[in-house]
């Protein structure tokens, strides 16, 4: 999957999600993934902005996540996944991805 269609993965499931946070996935050179909850539903795009908190992770492990074939908390534990910022904000996606 490109960025683009990852965008519009994240897009169409946060779209009913109760996220009320910025977060912002940093997939390294390949560029970053940004919801906006203060809005409703969530904008999501590819601004590289402020942000409640940041998860860095390879786009590859991203990819993982989006189709299921890994666990985000998984992830987390192995390294895979890093989180900067509000870990509260972070724990919002849990339902949403």
């Amino acid at each position: 999957m490109s960025l683009t269609e990852l965008t519009e993965t994240v897009r169409g499931k946060v779209a009913n999600s109760s996220i009320s946070s910025i977060i912002k996935f940093d997939l390294g050179e390949t560029g970053v993934i940004r919801i906006d909850g203060s809005q409703k539903p969530p904008a999501v795009d590819n601004e590289d902005g402020d942000a409640d908190c940041t998860i860095k992770v390879s786009l590859d492990d991203f990819r993982d996540i989006m189709d299921g074939s890994q666990n985000a908390q998984m992830a987390f534990m192995m390294g895979k996944l890093k989180v900067e910022g509000d870990m509260g904000a972070a724990m919002q996606l849990a339902g949403a991805l």
